[in-house]
């Protein structure tokens, strides 16, 4: 694990689908979170926001709203982190919606170019301009890594496509929301896939399954960003995600150990959370509850084996 863990809010509605996410950096802070990571051991820099994006919608460009606002932001992303992590730290980057992912990507690419990523969602992302039906684009994150829909995203890096369908595992997604537009994609590329049906399967172990799919992305990529989507968690237990999953996901306490399991990579470089709306959370109870899983993931003792 790097020394020390450098924080960074991105208050950013460009890509999602409704306003409630630029505030979620603030909620996560005032959950506790930077005292419970050094609270837990652990030191913590806290390098603020990026400036707020609202949301907005963008009816002139249906099929990719806001694309503009997405690129910028993903390009202050990409910056910001890039010196995070010449200086040697493990970012730790709150959202703000799930294109931002696109950012820190970038800049773990360019500097390690075997890295690979795990993609905890509810959500596989595969849409693309051309076959999707609301045009957000937190809903083609996915897609946009390996070099499929818009230019102004796919070039954001130092290569395209940004990652090789080998150099990313999508873990905990629900198979029901793919279209056939995205399991034609899916099939193309054959990427490293554990649904949520599969995690939760009877007999299986899902904190196995995650440390087997950590383990077998680690074996051919030196850096391992996780991206962790909330609405990878059954909205019945935690509503927190700004597209709701009721009755399907992962259950609240399965999704936090698997979670753990994926901080504990030794090649872990940074971590992504995303689609965290306050607005589903009066009393801040909610927030509490996450903040506290995620203090307990980023402080689970690196694996040896």
């Amino acid at each position: 694990m790097p020394r020390e863990i450098a924080l960074l809010g991105v208050p950013s509605c460009a890509g999602t689908h409704g306003p409630g996410q630029e505030k979620a950096p603030a909620a996560v802070r005032a959950a506790g979170l930077v005292e419970g990571l050094r609270g837990a051991g652990l030191s913590v820099h806290d390098h603020g926001d990026l400036p707020a994006v609202p949301f907005r919608t963008d009816p002139a460009h249906r099929n990719r709203q806001n694309l503009a606002s997405v690129a910028e932001v993903a390009r202050s992303v990409a910056g910001k982190v890039g010196a995070l992590l010449d200086d040697g730290a493990l970012p730790l980057v709150i959202g703000g919606d799930c294109t931002i992912t696109l950012g820190v990507t970038a800049a773990l690419v360019e500097r390690h170019p075997d890295a690979g990523l795990i993609y905890f969602d509810g959500d596989l992302d595969l849409s693309v301009p051309a076959t999707t039906l609301s045009g957000i684009l937190d809903t083609m994150v996915v897609a946009h890594l390996l070099g499929e829909g818009a230019p102004e995203l796919t070039g954001l890096g130092p290569r395209t496509p940004l990652l090789p369908a080998d150099a990313l595992t999508a873990f905990g997604y629900d198979p029901v929301e793919l279209g056939p537009a995205e399991v034609e994609l899916l099939t193309r590329y054959g990427l490293r896939t554990h649904p949520c049906t599969e995690v939760t399967a009877p007999g299986t172990d899902p904190v196995a399954a995650a440390r087997a799919a950590r383990r077998a992305l680690a074996e051919g990529h030196s850096r391992l960003l996780l991206h962790f989507d909330v609405d990878v968690i059954d909205s019945t237990e935690l509503p927190l995600a700004d597209f709701p999953h009721f009755n399907q996901g992962l259950p609240l306490a399965v999704a936090l150990d698997c979670l753990a399991e994926f901080a504990r990579a030794p090649q872990l470089a940074a971590v992504v959370v995303t689609e965290i709306n306050p607005h589903r959370d009066p009393d801040g109870s909610l927030l509490r509850t996450l903040t506290d899983g995620l203090v307990r993931a980023l402080a689970a003792a690196p694996d040896t084996a």
